[in-house]
């Protein structure tokens, strides 16, 4: 079993002065929510997710060496402009990993960010842009211990990622992953994100995810806020063990190719995310008229069509539409007719299964 001390490195056998590296890391969205979380970013259920292909951030790491290493230092831009209100999260999350990268202290950083997605669409931005600091880092770490696998590579990045954002251990590799220990995923951890084990049948390998924008505001209640409600929540514990069985019926439905449980599955998740939301204490909906104008929209389009087309949301307003490879004709030109009305400046944004974090 993956415990924290295995991420604690022994003594470096190389010094690097300076350089930089460039990594991508996409987005991702969960088909088994997590919402809900104890000390130090541990899921309180475990979640499965799909990487998306090109919704992601791009983030260029300067490292070099300093000669006071009494604290951390930094310097960050976002799409080419120095951003301060990113600062705080940087120096948390360095504060929380420094144990596990002892170096940090020791270089002068400069962090250059950019989302290809547009600013505040409303798609969170944290899985992909934690991710994308994680795996920069340990480029950093690789080249003070050159002998590092890259298993343990990428294990170490998302164990790191979580620390800054928990969904972001699921942005660095494989196409669908599961965080959080579930009886039926060989090799599942609360630590890390896993590739989902079994072989993936071929419908899921290229399925799509078309972003609706409902609301591209700034949510009333923050998911760290929503997830520390869980702790006191009525139906809290009712709802891990739900979600723990839908991992299990969602894991049989991509091997097997069952679109039709994959739909009832997903769906039931996001209206259930949004359910814990509207029954903690205090409660919040963070659902917009429009949001729910296009969930009944979907549902009358595949009760009448017969298109395998379905819904899923993250904790926000907007609309993930999910569908089939092989219907995206049919379902492009139903967003195109019925939903762009609903989105804010009619904007949405097509995506698709991606691959995980990629160095540039």
């Amino acid at each position: 079993m993956a415990t924290v001390q295995q991420f604690i490195p022994s003594a470096y056998t190389q010094t690097a002065q300076n350089g930089s590296f460039t990594w991508s890391a996409p987005s991702n969205i969960a088909l088994v929510k997590y919402w809900g979380k104890k000390e130090n970013q541990i899921p309180a259920n475990p979640s499965v997710s799909f990487t998306l292909n090109n919704c992601k951030t791009i983030t260029t790491l300067g490292f070099e060496k300093k000669t006071d290493t009494t604290a951390f230092t930094f310097d960050f831009s976002f799409e080419g402009q120095p951003k301060d209100s990113f600062r705080p999260k940087i120096e948390k999350f360095f504060e929380r990993i420094e144990a596990y990268l002892p170096f940090l202290k020791e270089y002068h950083f400069t962090i250059n960010t950019q989302n290809t997605f547009p600013h505040s669409s409303g798609i969170a931005s944290s899985a992909s842009g934690m991710a994308a600091l994680a795996v920069n880092l340990m480029s950093l770490e690789r080249l003070l211990n050159p002998e590092m696998t890259d298993a343990y590579f990428y294990e170490k990045a998302s164990f790191l990622a979580r620390l800054g954002s928990g969904s972001a251990c699921r942005s660095i590799k494989g196409s669908t992953v599961v965080w959080g220990e579930h009886a039926g995923i060989e090799g599942s951890s609360d630590l890390f994100g896993v590739e989902f084990p079994a072989e993936v049948h071929d419908v899921f390998k290229t399925y799509q995810d078309t972003i609706l924008l409902v609301d591209k505001g700034e949510k009333q209640v923050s998911s760290t806020l929503g997830h520390d409600l869980m702790h006191e929540h009525p139906y809290a514990e009712r709802r891990f063990a739900q979600a723990h069985e839908n991992l299990s019926g969602i894991k049989k439905a991509l091997v097997e190719g069952n679109v039709d449980d994959f739909i009832k599955i997903t769906e039931s998740e996001a209206l259930t995310l949004h359910a814990m939301m509207m029954t903690s204490q205090p409660y919040f909906i963070l659902m917009k008229p429009n949001t729910l104008s296009i969930i009944n929209a979907i549902w009358n389009f595949r009760q009448q069509t017969g298109v395998p087309v379905c819904f899923t949301l993250d904790a926000g307003a907007n609309v993930h539409v999910l569908y089939p490879e092989n219907v995206s004709v049919k379902v492009l030109q139903f967003i195109t007719t019925e939903l762009i009305g609903y989105c804010q400046n009619n904007q949405y944004i097509c995506d698709k299964i991606g691959a995980g974090a990629q160095v540039l």
